[in-house]
């Protein structure tokens, strides 16, 4: 009997992604559409294996390996792995590493500064005129938890002025997530090309192979570099089926190779050092893969919010995008909450988020528009830091507004801000205590919240 038929993607080193004929309608060329799905794809026909993983023989000559990024004993639903038939295997990607320079690039544990507690706020990052690629472009802002006993992150800004050529990276510390805000990024990964804008997040997995690529200028953004559990939706309880991030809307690349004989570096971050080694070939050369472990992409505006629609404000939590457990029940390694365009239409209720202090650290983004808590101040580009148990809330501005303004339906147009908020107190590196964007008089926004109190007026 042959083999039995079975749907595939197929596409060709020379086909454009916009050829491609595929049976699904609406989604996006060059991808495939879900959240965690078992995937399989190949860019030449018969190149992937069908009914077993590691053949005797694979066909075009190619080396079957699997990656894996979960123990092997991991549960079924938490079991992370992908099979790759590729034209050499990882053993000829590596050779002789030297350890290198990281530059501005920090792992947690990190404690290199002894900045006071406090409320921190930057400016955004200015986007230099040199060259930068993207190692050269991290700049660690914050670190927290271990890097070694695989717990906690850092935040990051990237700063890219110019593309990797012959050059190649992965990451054994941690997965990534590259939250766009200016510039369009294109990773060129093992497992296919992603090309992404600012509202987009790209994630890739811990120890796959990619470069970066600005296609049209210069590019700015924040990465989240999770060291433990791998990112995951988070449950939605009493909401339901649907809403907050729909797995459908999450997109992995198809099958891409290169078959390029000429020399590249290979840098791997290992151990929060940077190593870096010579290969005589580039390393994107996988041509078929299936499986569970994949870099994909998720744009933002498609979050289905829900919230209040009586009185009161719920917690941030109901925003959450993507979670990365921890082995507590409810206490995430790292949560990545968004707060996009929404209706506010809760009765008799202050709307922004409320002054709190929280067990949570929390670092936060605006990649475009205004945020409701801080309509001054904190602008897209910039960030700003609430420690564990340092408390927090609207400026003045905003409290005055939402105390005394008309409650009719408002709609949040044109913003998306974000948090990583992790577990784990954030501590801030020196190149972020020096930074001259860092604001000296963020605290000054709570300074005109006089006492109001009276207890003669209820």
């Amino acid at each position: 009997m042959g083999r039995p038929a079975r749907r595939r993607i197929i596409m060709n080193i020379n086909t454009s992604p916009d050829q491609i004929v595929r049976s699904t309608a609406q989604v996006t060329p060059g991808y495939m559409s879900g959240f965690g799905n078992s995937f399989e794809t190949e860019a030449l026909p018969g190149a992937l294996p069908i009914g077993r993983n590691s053949p005797q023989r694979c066909a075009y000559g190619l080396y079957a390996e699997q990656l894996s990024g979960s123990p092997f004993t991991a549960p079924r639903g938490t079991n992370e792995r992908s099979w790759l038939y590729r034209i050499r295997p990882s053993v000829k990607h590596s050779g002789r590493f030297e350890k290198v320079d990281a530059g501005l690039w920090r792992s947690a544990p990190c404690h290199e500064n002894d900045l006071p507690i406090a409320q921190l706020r930057w400016d955004p990052t200015p986007i230099p005129k040199e060259d930068m690629t993207f190692l050269q472009g991290v700049q660690t802002m914050t670190t927290a938890g271990d890097v070694n006993t695989q717990a906690g992150m850092a935040a990051h800004v990237y700063l890219i002025t110019k593309s990797m050529v012959d050059q190649h990276f992965y990451n054994a510390d941690g997965e990534m997530m590259f939250v766009l805000q200016h510039g369009i990024l294109r990773l060129v990964t093992e497992f296919g090309r992603i090309d992404a804008e600012p509202g987009e997040i790209v994630v890739v997995p811990r120890g796959v192979k990619f470069r970066v690529e600005i296609p049209n200028g210069p590019a700015r953004g924040y990465l989240c570099e999770n060291y433990g559990g791998a990112f995951t939706l988070p449950e939605r309880g009493p909401i339901g089926a649907n809403c907050l991030a729909n797995a459908r809307d999450f997109l992995t690349p198809v099958a891409h190779y290169e078959d390029k004989d000429t020399p590249t570096e290979l840098f791997v971050k290992w151990g929060g050092a940077l190593f870096r080694t010579t290969l005589p070939h580039s390393p994107i050369d996988v041509v078929a893969w299936h499986g569970n472990y994949a870099p994909y992409k998720y744009d933002l505006r498609t979050f289905s919010p829900v919230g209040a629609i009586s009185f009161d404000h719920p917690d941030p939590s109901i925003f959450t995008v993507l979670t990365s457990p921890s082995e507590t029940a409810g206490t995430a390694n790292i949560d990545f909450v968004i707060f996009p365009e929404r209706w506010l239409v809760a009765e008799n209720t202050f709307r922004p988020p409320w002054y709190h202090m929280n067990i949570m650290s929390e670092f936060m983004g605006l990649i475009y528009g205004v945020y409701d808590a801080k309509p001054q101040g904190f602008v897209p580009g910039g960030m700003s830091l609430h420690n564990c148990m340092l408390p927090h809330g609207p400026d003045r501005d905003a409290f005055e507004h939402a105390s005394n303004g008309e409650l009719k339906p408002v709609k949040l147009t044109g913003t998306m801000a974000f948090m990583f908020e992790t577990r784990y107190p954030q501590r801030v590196t020196a190149h972020a205590a020096s930074a001259a964007t860092l604001q000296d008089d963020y605290a000054d926004c709570w300074k005109g919240l006089e006492k109001r109190f009276d207890p003669n007026r209820p």
